[in-house]
């Protein structure tokens, strides 16, 4: 079975950010992602890491500012040097943490956007992160969001992340493919993972519809499963939905593939 990680930012939101690991532990994970870390000092979440025995296998850059809505600004040529600024601070956590792949977040377009100017200010700094990250053998990750949960946001289809990917050509940038974003916009799941399967270097999952626990809708995992089984994947597969009672409670589905 793949190795699974908790996603932090929305399980276990029953106790404390930090007191997250230990509880993910417990419950059999022994790697965690999480989105945004920034309001922690790294020395804190590392000490949280180590003392629950888990390792950090995702996390996601800044998204700008989140009160407003922002879901990353690598797309506004008017925010580069803060885009720049930005990723040193993501590159001190990412070696505190030795965290081997980051999201870079796109944003959200503005409805009267010039795609092409937002597309190329994009292009310029995701090859400015895959430089800062390449050293350290640390992925950048593009990946689709559907529409309904993220209205706006610049990357919403499969086809449209590896159009970037095989642009760029760099072996640092690759896919985060998420199966719940997926099944939103396009469904075909299993054709998508086969077509793009080389460049995948991160999976996500949860149930559709309600974002919940793989176990319940439309997504027959079990199949997933064992098809990533059969076609060899050795990365990861972040659980990120929002658990429908308590986290540990909801945890069934996974102890079948434990």
């Amino acid at each position: 079975m793949p190795i699974f990680t908790a996603n932090t930012s929305l399980l276990y939101t029953e106790v404390d950010f930090l007191e997250r690991f230990e509880l993910a532990s417990k419950d059999g994970f022994d790697w965690v992602e999480f989105q945004y870390p920034y309001s922690y000092p790294s020395e804190q979440i590392v000490e949280s890491l180590n003392l629950a025995g888990t390792k950090l296998s995702l996390m996601n850059s800044f998204p700008g500012n989140d009160a407003l809505g922002e879901r990353g600004i690598a797309i506004f040529p008017q925010r580069r040097s803060e885009f720049l600024d930005q990723l040193e601070i993501s590159l001190d956590y990412l070696l505190a943490f030795d965290c081997p792949r980051i999201h870079v977040m796109a944003g959200i377009a503005p409805q009267d956007h010039d795609y092409e100017e937002l597309m190329n200010c994009y292009l310029d700094n995701i090859i400015a992160a895959a430089e800062l990250f390449r050293p350290h053998n640390i992925d950048v990750l593009i990946e689709p969001i559907n529409t309904q949960d993220m209205p706006g946001y610049f990357i919403n289809y499969q086809d449209e992340a590896i159009t970037v990917i095989e642009q760029l050509n760099l072996h640092n940038v690759r896919l985060q493919m998420d199966f719940y974003h997926l099944q939103m916009m396009e469904g075909n799941i299993t054709q998508k993972l086969v077509k793009y399967f080389e460049h995948i270097g991160h999976i996500q999952i949860a149930g559709v519809p309600g974002r919940h626990e793989p176990s319940i809708g439309e997504i027959n995992y079990p199949f997933l499963f064992h098809l990533l089984d059969e076609m060899d994947y050795t990365g990861h597969v972040g659980c990120e939905y929002h658990p429908k009672a308590g986290t540990s409670s909801g945890l069934s589905w996974l102890r079948d593939f434990q």
